[in-house]
């Protein structure tokens, strides 16, 4: 049985004490209501359909994103980004409401406001961290929570971010012209010295990205004793998808390694400085919404264009699949005028 007793400030606590169930207690200010709860608790018991969520009504959403962004966001690769997306919503005043008291119109909510001055794919990933952590909360945490997620019932933000930008051979010429420059300038002082914060190598950086597919990541991390001067192949190692992988490199692309004979890595520059002047070459180059990662679209579409199979392609670029492979290959119309011209003419 429940047991209802009378506290000295008014309040009605129910005690609910059952073998084979958590110790259950709550407070209310009314007789009445605490007797019911009483009764419906003790008859979920005896169903087997009581579930107790004391523990989702004391945690708050902020306490398990922290915990999610110290122990599983420190172990993706994307780690920085994700921890200052987490950060973000850490400081939201969503994040003060408990599990129990989460509900899809505060996700609703959020998703709106969000939405002011940021990408739609960009607020998914808001609300896809909130749910993906909210079931490791339910999963491996031990919280007992709802069975529906509130994430569940709002309706994600449709978006295309496809992308079919490459370099014509005249725009790839330009960048290399200007990348050029920015390498062999120097300061303003003129005393023949280059600026600290001027990276010098940013045209063969260009070059291998173009000639193998290799993402940012692989290319900055690339070590001299990852390169086989003998088979003439280079292996990127810890890449995206956690697989090894062995290329082999064109002759300009070897001897391009070949001239980076100082430092633990073969490019010895950071991802920011990259991008800064990275960035700063397609500006002047007069090369619009166009991306170092693009460069990897440009070897793929090229390497297809030239008549390799999706499969030779696919070992050379580390994807997996064709629905993969797919937003890579950026084939355009023109690019197809003499093959369909030597269809039409076949006989």
């Amino acid at each position: 049985m429940a047991r209802v007793w009378k506290m000295k400030s008014g309040k009605w606590i129910c005690e609910i004490r059952k073998k084979g169930h958590p110790y259950i207690s709550k407070a209310f200010w009314d007789l009445k209501v605490a007797r019911k709860f009483g009764r419906d608790v003790e008859s979920k018991m005896e169903r087997n359909v009581f579930e107790d969520y004391s523990g989702a009504r004391g945690t708050t959403l902020r306490e398990i994103l922290v915990r999610y962004r110290d122990e599983r966001t420190v172990l993706k690769k994307g780690w920085r980004e994700e921890t200052n997306t987490i950060n973000k919503l850490i400081g939201h005043k969503i994040a003060l409401n408990s599990l129990m008291m989460l509900k899809s119109h505060h996700i609703h909510k959020l998703m709106k406001e969000l939405s002011s001055g940021r990408k739609p794919s960009t607020v998914n990933k808001y609300v896809n961290l909130i749910c993906h952590a909210w079931r490791v909360a339910k999963r491996e945490w031990g919280i007992n929570l709802p069975a529906e997620n509130p994430c569940d019932m709002v309706t994600l933000n449709k978006f295309d971010d496809t992308r079919d930008r490459v370099l014509t051979k005249t725009e790839y010429h330009q960048l290399l012209e200007v990348a050029l420059v920015q390498d062999s300038a120097v300061n303003n002082s003129g005393n023949n010295t280059v600026d600290k914060d001027r990276y010098r190598h940013l045209t063969d950086v260009i070059k291998f990205a173009y000639q193998t597919g290799a993402r940012q990541g692989e290319i900055l991390k690339l070590k001299r004793e990852h390169i086989d001067f003998d088979t003439r192949t280079c292996t990127f190692y810890d890449t995206k998808n956690k697989a090894d992988r062995t290329i082999p490199l064109a002759d300009e692309t070897l001897a391009i390694v070949k001239k980076h004979v100082f430092g633990q890595c073969i490019f010895d520059v950071d991802s920011r400085r990259l991008r800064k002047w990275f960035n700063k070459a397609t500006r002047t180059a007069k090369i619009s919404n166009f991306r170092f990662h693009d460069l990897r679209a440009c070897f793929c579409t090229n390497a297809l264009l030239n008549g390799w199979s999706i499969g030779e392609v696919s070992a050379i670029s580390g994807h997996k699949d064709w629905s993969q492979l797919k937003r890579y290959t950026r084939i355009k119309p023109a690019d197809l005028l003499e093959k369909i011209n030597n269809v039409v003419n076949l006989k």
